[in-house]
């Protein structure tokens, strides 16, 4: 699965490894980034905040992949290349994860002390509303991070965080039409953040 999953990437996004946080430096024509609650508090503090967040979630999921399959991908973090075995949480939030890559996470770290790498797991599963609730709701605690929810061939990403989402799609023409769908969840600040 893993050279096959990481030629699909390098088609779609040749300038970028599957790092999640890096795509909207790399692609910012093809990058909108959506809030996960109203002014852009960062954290849900109650039900009826969590009930928002998923919302907000799953209607730009829903738009993006309805009646599609989809790949789930997860990540976690070592200090070597050899994948760690996954957490309990990992393997609820995310059942079916089969280990894709690792790469570190910077290239141009020479100490050792910071060598990071990022072990990414990934899944197929078909689409549906609701499909990934708990992992959303570990990603908006900040429980875990490096989340993607993309298309089969990597060209429609949807990769959320403690706060928001940040959407990759295929042309600015395409980003365009869902960020004007969803103008309350953007952030005021200039360059999208």
């Amino acid at each position: 699965m893993s050279d096959d999953l990481s030629v699909l990437w390098q088609q779609q996004w040749p300038h970028c490894p599957p790092l999640a946080d890096n795509l909207k430096h790399v692609y910012r024509d093809r990058w909108v980034r959506f809030h996960s609650l109203p002014e852009s508090k960062r954290y849900p503090d109650d039900s009826s905040e969590y009930d928002i967040v998923l919302h907000r979630y799953n209607t730009v999921l829903d738009e993006l992949f309805r009646g599609e399959e989809v790949r789930i991908v997860t990540a976690t973090w070592s200090d070597g290349p050899e994948p760690p075995a996954l957490p309990e949480c990992h393997s609820r939030w995310h059942p079916g994860a089969c280990h894709w890559t690792s790469l570190r996470t910077d290239e141009d770290e020479t100490d050792p002390d910071f060598i990071t790498y990022i072990h990414l797991y990934a899944s197929r599963v078909p689409w549906r509303r609701d499909l990934v609730d708990d992992l959303l709701r570990a990603v908006a605690d900040d429980l875990t991070a490096g989340v993607m929810i993309t298309s089969l061939t990597f060209d429609r990403i949807h990769h959320p965080y403690d706060g928001g989402a940040d959407i990759l799609l295929p042309t600015a023409v395409d980003r365009d039409a869902v960020k004007h769908r969803h103008t309350d969840w953007l952030s005021l600040h200039p360059s999208g953040f």
